[in-house]
């Protein structure tokens, strides 16, 4: 009887040091997919920019990380299902017409960029609950649908750059941005903001807003930045867009390109020169932010002052030491390194937030002071001067006329 047992026990024992010498070996031969390139554990592959129409062969199941840009890839339906470790999955710039089905569940960022997207349907997304990023820019949207409490840990919605004339309804309620710049926007119906508490940061720049209705922004307390430039507002039809530039003075959040004015940020840049309405199109424009949110994560505000010179004799004959004052300016109160500053007075005004084109910026309020001050006070010393001669000359004649009388 403890023979068998010994015999037995030496069995299993064989058995199990074969299965381990076998998984070894698996995973000692896994090799990466050809034209690929993969990290030293095969669970990062890298195939973009390969001219592949169809997923490579030999892809590790347990990848977590897979990119495949820039391809040719036409059709993923269920080609991707069994990836169930992937987490990470950029499929950006290829020939994708639809969204891809049977998209593996536990992916956390999605990059469907770059693609011949029409309509992302209620289906398409009703099972990502691990979403935490999903980029679908530059596409040919017009039309998205999300079902209530879907996506519950979405965080970034990127929906730029495509075709939306009416901001999307029923967006994920735990977002936090939401870009739907470089659209074709003219309108925000009742009620498609009301239900996003954690919505912080919102892109609306670069559309065709004209107005939009009262209240379009009442319930979204957690707001901490909205982008409004480069929109076509009636500034003229005072009763539409009267709430919306009290609005802005109001809110807590940073309004970037504000309506109707030649302000880049409500509240802390002057009116300009004229003092009149502009259009929104006279705003700074276009934005640039997705690029520098990683190297400035709290989207500081550009509060320097830009130097234009303006065409008056005045400002001619006082560019040398108002261009250094404001340049001290500049320095002391601008919150970006003052090194990504250039101003000039040609071409694109760059910071490190915005790239700005044909903007009319006046000088700050500040300066012209100091100039006014110093030009009125050189008037009036020139004035003394010339009057203090004048009673000099005066005395000294009469001096010597009656010196030369006394002579006589």
């Amino acid at each position: 009887m403890t023979s068998k047992r010994n015999t037995v026990s030496m069995l299993w024992s064989a058995l199990l040091s074969h299965l381990l010498t076998l998984h070894t070996c698996a995973y000692v031969q896994a090799e990466c997919p050809a034209l690929c390139s993969c990290s030293e554990s095969h669970r990062t592959v890298d195939c973009s920019w390969r001219g592949l129409r169809h997923l490579p062969v030999g892809l590790e199941r347990n990848v977590q990380s897979l990119n495949m840009s820039h391809n040719h890839l036409s059709d993923l339906d269920h080609h991707l299902s069994s990836f169930t470790h992937l987490r990470i999955l950029d499929i950006s710039y290829n020939r994708l017409l639809h969204f891809p089905a049977s998209l593996p569940r536990a992916l956390w960022e999605l990059d469907i960029s770059g693609n011949r997207l029409h309509v992302l349907n209620k289906d398409d997304t009703a099972y990502q609950w691990n979403l935490r990023v999903l980029d679908l820019s530059i596409n040919k949207l017009e039309r998205v649908v999300f079902i209530n409490n879907t996506l519950p840990n979405l965080k970034s919605l990127n929906l730029s750059y495509n075709k939306f004339w009416t901001v999307p309804t029923n967006m994920p309620q735990n977002v936090e941005t939401v870009d739907l710049s470089h659209n074709t926007l003219v309108q925000i119906l009742p009620g498609s903001l009301n239900r996003l508490p954690k919505l912080s940061r919102l892109y609306l720049h670069a559309n065709r807003f004209a107005a939009v209705h009262y209240g379009a922004f009442k319930h979204l307390q957690g707001l901490e930045v909205i982008a409004l430039g480069d929109n076509p507002w009636a500034c003229e039809d005072a009763a539409n867009i009267s709430h919306l530039l009290l609005w802005t003075k109001r809110t807590s959040a940073r309004v970037l390109g504000c309506p109707c004015h030649t302000w880049h940020t409500c509240g802390e840049a002057h009116l300009s020169r004229t003092g009149s309405w502009h259009s929104g199109t006279n705003t700074l424009s276009p934005y640039v932010l997705r690029i520098n949110e990683q190297s400035h994560p709290s989207i500081q505000t550009v509060t320097t002052q830009f130097w234009s010179l303006l065409n008056t004799r005045d400002d001619q004959t006082a560019t040398g030491s108002a261009k250094e004052s404001f340049i001290m300016d500049a320095k002391s109160t601008s919150r970006v390194p003052y090194s990504d500053i250039y101003t000039t007075t040609e071409g694109p005004v760059t910071t490190g937030h915005f790239t700005t084109s044909d903007i009319m910026i006046s000088t700050t309020r500040r300066t012209t002071t100091l100039r006014t001050r110093s030009v009125k006070r050189a008037k009036k010393d020139f004035g003394r001067n010339k009057s203090s001669g004048c009673s000099r000359s005066l005395s000294t004649s009469v001096f010597c006329m009656l010196l030369l009388t006394a002579t006589m």
